[in-house]
């Protein structure tokens, strides 16, 4: 299942996207729109900050605004800087691959065959959208 960080991250992306002057936007009015607790908000954007996806301004008409057009922004990456792997097991994942313990045979494994598959139609979709994708 998608983490609440992932879900309240892209909402708060979307959120910002649908400004139509890219302001800054305090993270209370963000938080309140989404229904989101502030708190967890803070911790949420300060990562897509550091990820490159979102700037900061502080004092008086401060927040979080995108500084990446929506269009370049790929859910994909999003998905990996707010859940981590796509892949729902270590050995089907691209990026953070690990051999699972209890495994005899990779190669003939039901269960990485089924979550390869499911792995690389969820990377399909999340590539194949932006945040203009989704936010418009």
């Amino acid at each position: 299942m998608l983490s609440k960080k992932t879900k309240y991250g892209i909402k708060a992306l979307t959120f910002l996207a649908r400004q139509e002057d890219q302001t800054p936007v305090a993270i209370a009015d963000i938080a309140k729109s989404e229904n989101i607790s502030v708190k967890f908000l803070e911790s949420i954007l300060l990562l897509l900050r550091h990820s490159g996806f979102l700037g900061a301004k502080k004092g008086k008409g401060g927040g979080y605004y995108l500084i990446k057009d929506p269009k370049d922004i790929n859910m994909a990456k999003v998905y990996r800087i707010l859940e981590g792997p796509i892949a729902l097991l270590p050995c089907a994942s691209h990026n953070f691959y690990e051999k699972c313990d209890d495994c005899k045979d990779e190669v003939a494994c039901a269960v990485r065959k089924l979550m390869t598959e499911v792995r690389d139609n969820t990377l399909k979709i999340l590539e194949n959208n932006t945040l203009a994708d989704i936010a418009f």
